[in-house]
């Protein structure tokens, strides 16, 4: 039996925006296009981290305890990093789920790696690969270092100082407005970037099987 797992990402991303568009209000329509189209305008893809560049040998926490290590993930071959948002973001509890069912079962029969890496502090990270039980590890990305040295790191263009109750700083843990970009990388033996695609409209995300064209 079909599951919504299995539909492509865009259908599932068009009908959030369908519920959205029932439920929110127009300013809240408004505001939420608003800045989905200025990260598209504002995105240069020569401005962030292109293949070929070697990335250091970075360490994550696990949302499960222990740390993982980008060597060891490229060791005999590719890995796929998954750059996502936060645990609660909804594209992301779309999109997480969607790669599991899709695209881990043929990178695993392959023997590539697949993570996931957010800033958001581990143990408020752990509940989005407990709610969805993903089969692969989820880890931060402490301080954004890797969103960082990609490129693809942004900061809302709406900042109330002071912060209002609930603010991604506080919902992160991380105390700062920024958030990547989301992402897919794939990083080969030397940690190698071989290939960087980023979404910087959230609700505009590689197809698992355009990921696997990647590797092909």
């Amino acid at each position: 039996m079909a599951t919504i797992e299995n539909e492509r990402l865009a259908t599932q991303f068009g009908a959030l925006q369908a519920q959205r568009e029932r439920a929110w209000t127009p300013d809240q329509l408004a505001a939420n296009a608003r800045q989905r189209s200025a990260l598209r305008d504002r995105f240069d893809a020569a401005a962030v981290a292109q293949p070929g560049t070697v990335l250091p040998d970075l360490r994550f926490a696990d949302v499960d305890g222990g740390e993982i290590q980008l060597g060891d993930l490229v060791a005999n071959g590719p890995a796929v990093v998954l750059v996502f948002r936060f645990e609660g973001c909804p594209a992301c509890n779309i999109a997480l789920p969607h790669y599991a069912a899709q695209l881990h079962p043929a990178l695993e029969k392959r023997g590539i790696p697949l993570i996931a890496v957010s800033p958001q502090q581990h143990d408020r990270l752990r509940a989005i690969k407990v709610r969805h039980d993903l089969p692969f590890p989820v880890a931060t990305d402490q301080n954004n270092r890797l969103s960082h040295l990609l490129g693809i790191t942004f900061e809302p263009d709406d900042r109330p100082s002071p912060p209002p109750a609930g603010w991604i700083g506080e919902v992160t843990g991380t105390g700062t407005w920024e958030l990547p970009q989301p992402a897919v990388l794939v990083i080969g033996p030397g940690l190698a970037i071989q290939h960087l695609h980023v979404s910087p409209d959230w609700l505009d995300r590689l197809e698992a099987d355009e990921i696997l064209a990647l590797l092909s």
